[in-house]
């Protein structure tokens, strides 16, 4: 299938019905300014619609970072606060730095929101917006040499586009999450691996990514109404009572177990055959 342009993304597909998408700015680290995040949003709403697609592999390209998280320089220089000078008023400022956090916060969340599930791939520098944004991924791997840091703190914020909104409720260790974001400091794979934070640790980035697309593949080859389904489904419990997810979850079932695959995928495991699915 052919994929639009994108300036700052490289998306392909190297293997059936799983495409892989990487950060493409690798001479500045894969650093974030605002043109990439609402690019980032086009891709993966475009993937996440895509028949042709049943899971995604998000990485950053080259060798030495995932992403060492937002371009500082770009910011200081096109950012919100540029855009906010000379005016005086508390109130609209406000609104204005409100309008673009959300904005912003939309943007990352494009990959949590994607229907197809999204398998993120960590190495080197993974600072700042590469834990909102692989927070955001369903499952994540990483090399044995990444370097993760919470670096907003040290910029004088509190980050503010999904890392302490999304941590808590992966890790489930609340100590060790204000730890990693209150001091800013460098954590790593084994650490992370430690936590729950990542699934697989990989000796290199060539390693890792051979990882994901092997998980990638599997996942593509089951039926997309019920690995979807699940996503969706998991992503609601996290979110959500008991009560209300199982209630959820025999409203969602009450149509998607009338899909053809079920049967499908019964007669496979009783005739031993592998099972193909259509396109959803």
């Amino acid at each position: 299938m052919a994929f639009p342009s994108y300036k700052y993304f490289l998306v392909d597909i190297p293997l059936p019905n799983v495409a892989h998408v990487q950060i493409n700015r690798p001479s500045k680290l894969n650093a974030w300014h605002e043109a990439m995040w609402l690019e980032m949003k086009t891709v993966f709403d475009f993937l996440s619609i895509s028949p042709d697609v049943r899971a995604i592999i998000f990485s950053g390209a080259g060798d030495k970072a995932f992403t060492s998280g937002l371009d500082v320089q770009s910011a200081s220089q096109e950012g919100l606060l540029k855009q906010q000078e000379g005016q005086a008023d508390v109130a609209r400022v406000a609104v204005g730095i409100k309008r673009y956090a959300q904005v912003f916060q939309d943007c990352v969340s494009s990959v949590e929101r994607c229907e197809k599930p999204v398998i993120c791939v960590l190495h080197g520098l993974a600072f700042g917006l590469a834990i909102d944004l692989s927070t955001c991924a369903d499952i994540r791997i990483c090399t044995s040499d990444v370097k993760f840091a919470i670096k907003e703190v040290d910029i004088g914020l509190a980050a503010d586009v999904g890392t302490l909104t999304r941590l808590p409720k992966i890790v489930g260790n609340f100590s060790w999450v204000k730890d990693v974001s209150l001091t800013a400091r460098v954590f790593g794979a084994e650490e992370a691996y430690r936590v729950g934070f990542v699934s697989q640790v990989l000796e290199n980035k060539g390693k890792a990514v051979e990882a994901a697309l092997k998980l990638g593949e599997l996942l593509a080859s089951k039926s997309p109404v019920a690995v979807q389904g699940t996503k969706e489904l998991l992503n609601h419990a996290r979110d959500n009572t008991v009560a209300s997810s199982l209630r959820y979850t025999g409203v969602w079932n009450s149509a998607a177990f009338q899909t053809e695959d079920v049967m499908k995928a019964t007669l496979s495991v009783m005739k031993k055959t592998k099972p193909t699915f259509e396109k959803l």
